[in-house]
């Protein structure tokens, strides 16, 4: 559905995009993830023609967004930065006046679409009396009109209350399951990533240090904290399940290998254990450890 093909940027003779390159099947929620300044927004900016690549395309459905931006971007629904709006009118003339610039307004599909995003009741107020929750649920709307087949999110749940962050979620996996709507969203809040993506490429300094599935984040080892005394014959009793001590409290095991039997071994050895506890690798985790490799490669 969208090829991130070769992407350069430069602004003012500094790199910002390095060669990025990756691909979202129809159907995925993918996430882009990044610190501030790692190119997230400069590469949405170039999928949405708002900004032109030094060097590179996009694709969208097959369509080039450098020789044709208007048909590629009819299948685009897109909040993109900080949603901005007329304050003195209302959420619906907001969407009606922002739906006329890319096709006729259709009053039956606009009033379905914020119905479903719970705008109902104050669709007909000014936006200056919006929170911040509303007007991202507004954006959503305006992002939905008309229908789309692919979503592009900048930051969407950036300032949201953990209810919001969670109804926000919620809808969007609920969209890709109902109507097979394919997602691409940048974040820097990693655990949303974790719960909704299938798919995510990191960026770091405008080039993508990581691409792949969240599925395959899992490592051959798992990691196990451990409270157990005496502490001595544990790596020997780990040594025959192939399991290593990192430290006085955490332990390496293979990912196949059942921990109750472990857990037998070292109580029958007579050591006492008060906590054994998974501590399986996080996406934060590996966006620490892809960030640490990164910056040691670029020293040496």
């Amino acid at each position: 559905m969208l090829e991130i093909n070769d992407l350069w940027k430069n602004f003012r003779g500094m790199p910002a995009l390095k060669g990025v390159s990756f691909r979202v099947e129809r159907g995925q929620i993918y996430g882009l993830l990044g610190h501030n300044g790692a190119g997230k927004s400069t590469t949405l900016g170039i999928i949405l023609g708002m900004v032109a690549p030094t060097k590179g395309d996009v694709l969208i459905d097959g369509i080039s967004i450098q020789k044709d931006r208007g048909r590629a971007l009819r299948k685009v629904g897109a909040i993109f930065e900080a949603p901005s709006f007329y304050e003195y009118l209302s959420g619906w003339q907001n969407l009606k006046i922002l739906m006329n610039y890319s096709a006729p307004f259709d009053e039956k599909l606009a009033r379905d679409v914020v119905d479903r995003v719970g705008l109902t009741k104050r669709i007909d107020t000014k936006v200056q009396t919006y929170s911040h929750g509303m007007r991202q649920r507004l954006a959503l709307a305006q992002a939905l009109l008309p229908e789309p087949e692919i979503l592009l999110l900048d930051e969407p749940t950036d300032g949201l209350d953990p209810e919001g962050i969670k109804w926000f979620r919620d809808f969007i996996l609920d969209l890709r399951k109902e109507r097979g709507m394919t997602v691409l969203f940048n974040s820097h809040l990693l655990a949303e990533v974790e719960q909704m993506c299938d798919r995510i490429a990191i960026l770091q300094g405008g080039e993508r240090v990581f691409e792949g599935p969240i599925k395959g984040l899992a490592e051959e080892q798992v990691r196990y904290e451990i409270d157990a005394v005496p502490s001595e014959p544990i790596a020997s009793l780990l040594a025959p399940h192939g399991g290593v001590v990192e430290s006085a409290s955490v332990i390496h095991l293979p990912r196949h290998v059942d921990p109750a039997l472990v857990l037998r071994d070292l109580i029958l050895a007579g050591v006492n254990v008060s906590a054994f506890t998974p501590k399986h690798r996080s996406l934060e985790d590996l966006y620490m450890e892809i960030k640490k490799e990164h910056h040691t490669t670029r020293s040496a």
